[in-house]
């Protein structure tokens, strides 16, 4: 009789080799990281717990007594990083989360209970469909409508012409997934308009607010006056442990808590990802539009460098960054890049790129470019050479495979 589990077991063993080879991958490239004496940013992938624990113990957020109690369900530290966000936007209050996406659903949720319609007008590449698995429609039944298909915030005219009616439109600021791009300040000020002509409200999906104030040159209040509600995230630009806030009205936040009990978030202890998160505010809130500067000498420095180097065919997006992260896009395998970002930052401690995809046209792979503190004392020059550097290896690389 012949053995009915022999396929599962080569399939199984298969799989096993495929893990161990892709773990193997991946603890090479965070030694090589984490090596590096010359990067543009570090992310929390490089991190160590010792090292994340040292750092809060010893710049805790100003003003904040470290021999206070720790929080419990949300009161202490957490409150005053609360009323410390709706400080900072001008609202009138604002409730701590755990995650952005819960945040997300429960701000849409408790908008679609209040219009009465639980149609949510949205891009097609925002990060409530690209990256939290449906839950506004499996979780909450909520249904969507597109704004555009284009890759960009969609214009006035596009919102006015939408045809169903809709309760909530939903605006991702930037929108990562297109290149972290934002619209013009009088662009914006008409799309949220052109949502009131249709009797709906505005809600911000501003995970990356903090550093959108440079392009539109208004300050975050200013912003945050435009939306009904807005979240922001801690950890993606402020280097905070992990949290989000959802800031709004405050009748809105008061349900907003209500529903957060409900979704799980009300949690016994969040003081590390609450301090961590002040310190944020603290010290790299006020250095991003420095980040958002200099991001624009990184990116003309590697559009020149391509094209000194003769690449076929490379892009920067946008060619003048809107905001403190950018695109890059490369005539070359995900795997090939990925390659040569490794060798050059085990050879030369100097990590330029880290992961790419191919997420575009076939032959082209793309990778998100993040300047930050680390970044500030690279010059043009040192931005040219490391990316002929990288492309050396990426050719000899590509040579090799044929």
């Amino acid at each position: 009789m012949a053995d009915s589990g022999g396929s599962d077991g080569l399939i199984s063993a298969e799989h096993e080799r495929d893990e161990e080879a892709a773990g193997a991958a991946r603890d090479r490239r965070l030694a090589a990281w984490r090596g590096s004496e010359r990067t543009l940013a570090r992310g929390a992938a490089q991190g160590r717990i010792g090292e994340r624990l040292a750092r809060l113990a010893a710049a805790p957020p100003a003003g904040y007594d470290p021999d206070a109690g720790v929080d419990l369900y949300g009161d202490g530290v957490v409150e005053e990083l609360e009323r410390r966000v709706a400080g900072l936007l001008g609202t009138e209050s604002a409730a701590f989360f755990p995650t952005g996406t819960m945040a997300q659903q429960i701000a849409l949720r408790c908008w679609a209970g209040r219009t009465g319609n639980p149609l949510v007008a949205l891009h097609p590449l925002a990060h409530l469909e690209m990256h939290e698995r449906d839950a506004y429609r499996t979780v909450s039944g909520l249904r969507s409508v597109r704004t555009t298909d284009r890759p960009r915030l969609p214009t006035a005219e596009e919102i006015r012409d939408l045809d169903e009616p809709f309760g909530t439109l939903a605006l991702e600021l930037p929108l990562r997934d297109a290149g972290f791009v934002l619209p013009r300040w009088d662009e914006l000020v008409a799309v949220v308009e052109a949502a009131r002509e249709r009797d709906a409200v505005v809600h911000f999906d501003g995970a990356r607010l903090w550093e959108s104030t440079v392009h539109f040159g208004r300050s975050l209040p200013e912003i945050a006056a435009l939306a009904d509600s807005v979240y922001v995230s801690f950890y993606k630009s402020l280097e905070g442990l992990s949290g989000a806030a959802l800031a709004g009205p405050e009748s809105l936040v008061a349900e907003a808590k209500a529903w957060r009990h409900r979704y799980g978030g009300t949690l016994f202890q969040q003081w590390p990802a609450a301090l961590s998160a002040l310190a944020g505010l603290d010290r790299e809130l006020p250095r991003l539009p420095s980040y958002v500067a200099h991001a624009r000498i990184v990116a003309g420095a590697l559009r020149e460098a391509f094209a000194a180097d003769g690449v076929g065919w490379s892009r920067v997006h946008p060619e003048v960054p809107h905001t403190h992260q950018f695109q890059v896009w490369l005539p070359y395998p995900a795997r090939t890049l990925d390659e040569a970002g490794v060798r050059l930052a085990e050879e030369t401690r100097t990590t330029l790129f880290h992961r790419w995809q191919e997420s575009g046209p076939p032959g082209l792979a793309v990778t998100e470019v993040t300047v930050a503190s680390p970044a500030l004392d690279w010059t043009a020059d040192d931005v040219m050479a490391a990316a002929a550097a990288f492309l050396a290896r990426v050719r000899g690389i590509a040579a090799a495979d044929g």
